[in-house]
């Protein structure tokens, strides 16, 4: 049996294949001080659900992806290593982040794993090495558990279900805020939480399209 998200709290979404999440997440002494609960969500399913394109199957625009990337973690000040080949399989991380809790410290632990060491999480080697540096010696079995591979597809599922396309992405007072750079965003909001029912925002919410879908 798996269990649901739970709509009501503060979320958080994260894939490890995004260097994005991993630059969101060493910032998280500047979020709000709320409750997030990390939630891990498969990221090519939720491109599939929306019918986007992988931004990596775009050469111009997985070059620049990268180089932004590591232009945010130099403006930071956050180590970053890329791991030896990208976009990878992240179902291993993912799952076994699910096995584990997705505590705070457990997910970091990934994160740097793969974009401070730079190292690759999906292949048998990686993966052994991943698990010894978590200390859990029954990575593999943990991971192979269908109740363990059930509940990641049940938040990509319930991620999709209240709007999530991407990550990292905060789930705050029922609204979506995505991206690194979304931070501010959501710490403005936190704050001023009415400024989200101000007509403007309002006005540009139900903005209408001028296309004629084919």
């Amino acid at each position: 049996m798996t269990d649901g998200i739970d709509a009501t709290q503060p979320l958080w979404f994260y894939d490890f294949v995004s260097p994005f999440s991993y630059l969101l997440l060493e910032q998280h002494d500047k979020w709000p001080g709320l409750p997030f609960v990390l939630t891990p969500v498969l990221l090519n399913d939720l491109y599939r659900h929306w019918g986007q394109r992988i931004a990596y199957d775009v050469p111009a625009k997985r070059i620049f992806t990268y180089r932004y990337a590591l232009f945010r973690a130099e403006q930071l000040g956050i180590p970053f290593r890329m791991p030896p080949a990208h976009p990878f399989d992240s179902t291993k991380p993912m799952l076994l982040s699910i096995a584990l809790g997705s505590d705070l410290q457990t997910v970091r632990e990934i994160f740097r794993f793969i974009w401070r060491d730079g190292r690759d999480p999906s292949s048998a080697d990686g993966f052994a090495a991943l698990c010894e540096k978590l200390n859990v010696p029954n990575g593999q079995e943990l991971i192979e558990r269908e109740a363990t591979r059930a509940q990641l597809m049940r938040q990509s599922t319930d991620a999709i279900a209240i709007g999530v396309f991407g990550v990292p992405t905060f789930w705050l007072n029922k609204q979506l805020f995505w991206g690194e750079d979304a931070l501010p965003m959501v710490l403005y909001c936190a704050r001023t939480p009415n400024w989200l029912d101000s007509k403007e925002v309002k006005r540009i919410t139900s903005l209408p399209s001028a296309l004629v879908k084919a």
